[in-house]
């Protein structure tokens, strides 16, 4: 099979779904690679050090007419899904239950798409899971975004003009983005506190050198595929609450919530802000979701109440060099799970395909 690799389209995206050398592992396997020219530039990957991974260097047009699997970090554009063909395996994230529309219009091509965003957070999955990868990174890189914002240094320092008490971070949310967050914010030095809906996030977060807050939850059902659900208000009220005190006296805050398919729970509202220090930071990692701070922006920073606010959209964009190795890797574990170099196996009883398929012979197969 012919894997064609697609420059992403998406504005400010310098992630490529497929590395120089997870090119040539895949040709190791069997497959041939199709790379649309300059696709990997943004993230330092030039034309030809695919080339000489023995990856094909082609048009957009070459890719759409040759290959028998599309791939790409983003969803496909109307552009490019005009230009499918019959009998084509599409491989992307999709976010399907957030626009259902979009995985119709695909499966009216009469071609079989998969979402990386769709893996299920089972162990034997864990190796292709695309949104943990990339959630790592965020949890990095928001830190560190913070920091450079920040008019204070993290760690304590002994000077001869005086000791600098280290900086105090709030992470909420304790998923893979809020582990990294907080294991980034020790490693610089700071005094770390975490909170998160789910009571088994504790021992995570206290694993890693945070003090966790806790709040109590009449709600036993508080998670679903290893993501919060939503929470009831009085729930949300208890937590603001409980969380307050650390929230007023935080240098930092990065906020990680995001619910699947639904909007990101507002965690820090307006009048939450007003009673933070000035000079206080945020960032808000769910912004692209609707964000978890009412007066975040995305892709702006904001000052309001003397607290700047981050909403930076794709943070593992901005890493893009190490985001496109794991998600190649992601990747080529997925397609090598799914298919030998000859074509697809459509095991709809098993639990990785019945999850990820969502379009197969011009049906949508699954849009909840």
């Amino acid at each position: 099979m012919k894997i064609g690799v697609l420059k992403e389209t998406r504005p400010n995206e310098k992630r490529v779904a497929v590395t120089p050398k997870i090119a040539n592992d895949f040709q190791d396997k069997g497959f041939n690679i199709l790379v649309e020219k300059d696709a990997g530039l943004a993230s330092a990957f030039d034309n030809a050090s695919y080339e000489k991974a023995g990856a094909k260097i082609v048009s957009k047009e070459t890719i759409f007419k040759d290959a028998d699997v599309v791939v790409k970090i983003n969803p496909l554009d109307d552009d490019e899904i005009a230009q499918l063909q019959n009998g084509q395996v599409v491989i992307s994230m999709v976010y399907h239950r957030l626009q259902p529309e979009l995985v119709k219009k695909i499966a009216e091509k009469g071609v079989s798409l998969f979402s990386m965003d769709a893996i299920p957070r089972i162990s034997r999955a864990q190796n292709m899971d695309v949104l943990s990868s990339q959630s790592n990174l965020a949890g990095y890189k928001a830190v560190i975004l913070g920091a450079d914002q920040m008019t204070k240094i993290f760690p304590l320092m002994m000077t001869a003009a005086g000791t600098i008490t280290p900086a105090k971070v709030l992470i909420y949310g304790v998923g893979v983005a809020g582990l990294q967050a907080i294991a980034t914010a020790k490693r610089l030095g700071a005094v770390v506190e975490a909170t998160d809906v789910r009571p088994e996030t504790k021992e995570q977060a206290e694993s890693l050198g945070a003090k966790f807050i806790s709040v109590e939850n009449d709600n036993e059902n508080v998670s679903e595929g290893g993501y919060a659900k939503e929470q009831t208000a009085e729930f949300l009220q208890k937590q603001k609450e409980a969380v307050n005190k650390s929230l007023f006296d935080a240098d930092l805050v990065v906020t990680t919530a995001l619910v699947q398919g639904a909007k990101a729970p507002v965690l820090i509202k307006e009048d939450q802000i007003k009673q933070m220090k000035r000079g206080a930071v945020i960032v808000d990692m769910a912004v692209e979701k609707g964000g978890n701070v009412e007066l975040s922006e995305p892709d702006k920073t904001v000052e309001k109440y003397g607290v700047t606010i981050i909403g930076k959209t794709n943070l593992p964009s901005t890493l893009a060099t190490n985001a496109s190795e794991l998600y190649a890797k992601n990747l080529y574990n997925f397609i090598t799970f799914m298919a030998d170099k000859d074509q697809f196996h459509y095991d709809m009883d098993e639990e990785i395909t019945k999850n990820t398929l969502l379009a197969k012979g011009g049906k949508v197969l699954m849009q909840e």
